[in-house]
């Protein structure tokens, strides 16, 4: 008789509203082969998990501290067959490997997968919704890793907000921001967090966020040796606890203007600006003049965005205690692809890439860039006609080596669900150790040439959530 239903007056019979979960055919096969009349005894249940689950160095003090989770007071002596299903599916048989952190993190932070958010502070779509810090607090108690912020002059130019520059998005103060990362960072992992900041301000402001950023952060904020730049990151587990500042030098400063240029053009904007324009991709070119291949558009404006055209005169610009707080240095030189993508044995940095960027590079440029990712870091971000906060395939950053694989963590959809499932592995830490194929500097992994199927995973679903 069905579990499922229950007799009315005698004769007739209604389903549950609620359905109970029956083991299937297969799980009650393979307890058949483990039990004994009906119950599977600890030694049998040992057996199960040697033979089935190759757990070699399983214990019977482990098989009957499983026993003891799965079944009432009454049957502490095996597991009948509702137990032993509700152990198969419960949070003991997880199909992860552990629920702590188990992967060796004492490599460079260019040697592992982070989990990554973008426009962090936005409750809902990258054009209108509201900016605040709760989006912040939610992203870090998922594990979130990376916090990205969008610094501009407030309205009356003396204070700093964040919000998503050129759209109607309303803004939130940025010591808010900041605040709720102090207090909410190390929630669910002690692993280091990474903060972008995008910024838009002028020197003045940038020395008050330096102020800012130290007194809010205190003793978590690491910051390289003063007046030198990282010629290799430091490993998660040396950074433990501590926050990173990662970001370029403000674009509205490349032709030396002056602050009240900056504000205005920032301030007073087109339909264009306020709707956004198609992120530009890296255009292969057959021109025989072009060296480089490629080249990225100069008329770019996207806030993603890493130029380094006109440095020697933003360093002259720049407060000196505003370029001592950032550990991570952000930066995409002149000279298309080819330039980006150049290994420099004595500074390490990070490069963004949209996600249409990346796609048109790896066409020609795949095994480029994973070199490149070898020492640095390879931030990817969504195109800019994604205003309605969705994502993008991550595979196609992760098998190219991109450590910041940049999602946007309100909403739902099969891309974020990916996204989650990659990040509950290693405990939940939100790093990710990348496979040795993407790290040999002797042999460059091509993501783009096609292999041999060495092996064939087939994965059966009996019940989900």
């Amino acid at each position: 008789m069905s579990k499922q239903t229950y007799k009315v007056c005698f004769c007739f019979r209604r389903r549950y509203r609620h359905t109970v979960s029956v083991a299937p055919p297969e799980i009650k096969t393979l307890f058949e082969n483990y039990s004994d009349k009906g119950l599977m005894t600890t030694d049998l249940l040992l057996r199960f998990l040697i033979d089935v689950q190759k757990q070699d160095k399983a214990t019977r003090e482990e098989a009957q501290a499983i026993v003891n989770a799965s079944s009432s007071l009454l049957h502490r002596n095996g597991l009948h067959l509702d137990a032993f299903f509700k152990y198969l599916f419960g949070i003991n048989n997880s199909p992860l490997a552990s629920h702590e952190v188990h992967q060796d993190m004492d490599a460079p932070l260019s040697h592992y997968f982070i989990f990554t958010g973008h426009n962090s502070y936005l409750t809902g779509n990258q054009l209108s919704s509201d900016c605040s810090e709760v989006p912040i607090i939610e992203a870090l108690k998922k594990g979130v890793r990376v916090i990205e912020l969008d610094i501009w002059p407030n309205s009356d130019e003396g204070g700093i907000d964040v919000l998503h520059g050129r759209t109607l998005t309303s803004p939130v103060e940025l010591i808010r921001c900041l605040r709720a990362i102090r207090e909410h960072a190390f929630d669910v992992s002690d692993y280091p967090v990474v903060v972008t900041l995008e910024d838009h301000l002028t020197p003045k402001l940038q020395a008050k966020v330096a102020e800012m950023v130290t007194d809010v952060f205190g003793e978590m904020l690491f910051t390289p040796p003063s007046g030198e730049c990282l010629k290799e990151f430091p490993s998660p587990s040396s950074l433990k606890n501590r926050i990173m500042i990662s970001t370029k030098p403000p674009k509205e400063y490349k032709a030396a203007k002056g602050d009240d240029d900056v504000v205005k053009k920032g301030r007073n904007l087109g339909d264009d600006e306020v709707w956004g324009k198609e992120v530009p991709s890296f255009i292969r070119r057959d021109r025989s003049g072009d060296k480089n291949g490629s080249n990225v558009d100069d008329d770019d404006t996207d806030d993603d965005e890493d130029d380094d055209d006109g440095d020697e005169k933003i360093k002259k610009n720049a407060p000196p205690e505003y370029k001592h707080l950032i550990a991570i240095q952000a930066g995409k030189p002149k000279g298309g692809i080819t330039e980006c993508l150049k290994v420099d044995p004595d500074k390490v940095r990070r490069l963004s890439l949209s996600e249409e960027q990346l796609e048109k590079a790896s066409e020609k440029y795949a095994k480029q860039i994973v070199r490149f990712t070898q020492r640095n870091l390879l931030r990817v971000y969504p195109k800019g006609t994604r205003i309605t906060s969705s994502n993008y395939n991550p595979l196609v950053g992760w098998s190219h080596g991109a450590q910041m694989v940049a999602f946007n963590m309100q909403g739902l959809g099969r891309s974020l669900w990916v996204m989650q499932g990659m990040f509950r592995g290693n405990g939940g830490c939100g790093y990710i150790k990348k496979p040795d194929i993407l790290l040999k500097p002797d042999s460059v992994f091509d993501p783009e040439a096609t292999l041999p199927v060495k092996t064939t995973l087939r994965v059966t679903i009996y019940m989900g959530e």
